[in-house]
């Protein structure tokens, strides 16, 4: 029997903790190190976003490493996006058919202590508070720093970096031999503020919710407020909080995050721009003041990895904006495709770190593609009559012509399709889309029979395994 290589993993985050769980419950002998502190015990170090959405790839490689049960039971389900409009219009825009096509708003820290328990329990050695200080890829060997300072050498065996954008690996990597990284900022950053449980806001504000009363308004959806070139978005928590995400230009005319310096000036355009959704958010000074601004940018790389020695994936590879939710599913999916091929070739890291590159890198340029466009759709396009009609069109087509037809939004979250197919033939249903729309923009009055057969001699059937439970 082929030997399994030793596996040393940097960061033990979301995707760092996943992976070690799947490769030891392949029989991988692995140890993580990590820089910050035991979540467990020290308590979760905030600066990065709160909740998260947990689609069908992520579920799937929660699935394989016997875990997705577990994790739903701690997430609130999203049917779809709750438009709140400037003209107090919108209503609920479903993702997908029917309750079986939703996402799940998950809590970063209660998913990353899950994942580390699992870890832990499947024989994964975690080492905390220390820092990759340096690397030698050749003899297999890293340096690590604790917080006072003091290092210390491990024999690493296959180095595998899932520390994040700032990956420290990644850095080490770059002095041993050109990445070709490219850091492409999109202009815009973010501000966290919070929605608090319903009990603690005057009874005027709330809506019905049918949950208890936990939620100030409506839990099954992401609530998205388009405001054309910016937005605020609400991320339902389990307690019945809502994250809420302001997306502004980071410079440049009001209203940008330099327009807006202070609270003052904030809740001033909260006012004007947010009416309906200010007062249910009482904390608002303190929340402005005291959250950061997280800027938003794509990482791209030429090579992920070296011969046989590292690797690096999920955000460390391959960062993107959060605005198509599948960050953490895609880092997620590179867990599953890593353990499979390692665990079909463990004797072959050169071969294996290669294919995975192979496999991996087009779709995680295609993700980031989409997760670029989505951004203008939820900020523009979600109030707009023309979006709106492709969106009636294609939902009657999907049910007219379900075999040649899915919408794209449809493929990357419900399916297992790569990303990279889904890309391109959302990109062939939108020009067929636009076409058909072109010379009667009322989707009541399309011939849907004559629609569908455009559609079937112009696309070839989708693939028959869509998912795999």
């Amino acid at each position: 029997m082929t030997q399994r290589p030793r596996i040393t993993l940097i960061g033990g985050g979301l995707v760092g903790a996943l992976q070690a769980r799947q490769l030891a419950q392949h029989g991988f002998a692995v140890e993580v190190f990590e820089k910050r502190p035991d979540p467990r015990r020290a308590g979760f170090l905030g600066g990065r976003s709160i909740n998260l959405a947990l689609a069908e790839r992520g579920l799937r490689a929660l699935r394989t490493a016997g875990l997705a049960e577990t994790v739903l039971e701690h997430a609130v389900m999203m049917r779809g996006r709750m438009v709140h409009a400037p003209d107090g219009t919108g209503g609920l825009q479903r993702y997908g058919v029917d309750d079986s096509e939703v996402i799940w708003s998950v809590s970063r820290s209660a998913l990353n202590m899950l994942l580390l328990d699992a870890a832990e329990a499947s024989g994964v050695r975690f080492h905390f508070g220390q820092s990759l200080a340096s690397a030698d890829f050749r003899q297999g060997r890293i340096q690590l720093a604790d917080e006072s300072g003091a290092t210390r050498e491990h024999d690493a065996g296959l180095l595998i970096g899932a520390d994040g954008a700032g990956s420290a690996l990644r850095m080490a990597m770059e002095k041993h031999a050109a990445l070709g990284v490219r850091i492409e900022s999109l202009g815009h950053g973010y501000k966290e503020l919070e929605i608090p449980c319903a009990d603690t806001l005057p009874p005027g504000l709330l809506c019905e919710s049918g949950n208890q009363g936990r939620f100030a308004i409506e839990p099954h959806a992401l609530h998205i407020w388009p405001r054309g070139g910016y937005m605020c978005i609400a991320l339902p928590n389990a307690e019945g909080s809502f994250t809420v995400t302001l997306f502004l230009p980071a410079t440049g005319s009001h209203p940008s995050f330099a327009t807006l310096p202070d609270a003052t000036v904030a809740r001033a355009f909260f006012a004007a721009d947010f009416s309906d959704l200010l007062p249910l958010i009482p904390r608002f000074d303190a929340d402005y003041a005291g959250h950061p601004m997280g800027m938003l940018s794509t990482l791209y790389l030429d090579r992920w990895h070296l011969d046989g020695h590292a690797l690096l994936i999920g955000d460390a590879a391959h960062a993107i904006v959060p605005f198509h939710g599948q960050g953490m599913n895609c880092g997620f999916e590179d867990t599953v495709t890593l353990t499979e091929l390692l665990n079909a070739e463990p004797g072959d890291s050169a071969g294996v770190l290669a294919e995975f590159q192979r496999i991996r890198q087009p779709n995680a340029d295609a993700i980031a593609a989409m997760a670029l466009e989505n951004y203008v759709e939820m900020r523009d396009s979600v109030a707009d009559p023309h979006y709106l009609a492709k969106r009636a069109l294609g939902a009657k087509l999907a049910e007219r012509a379900p075999r040649h037809f899915m919408a794209r939004y449809r493929l990357v979250t419900f399916t297992h399709l790569p990303y990279a197919y889904a890309l391109e033939r959302g990109r062939q249903q939108e020009a067929l889309l636009e076409e058909i729309l072109r010379d009667s923009p009322d989707p009541g009055a399309i011939d849907l029979d004559a629609a569908a057969r455009m559609l079937q001699a112009r696309l070839s059937p989708l693939p028959t395994q869509l998912r795999h439970e």
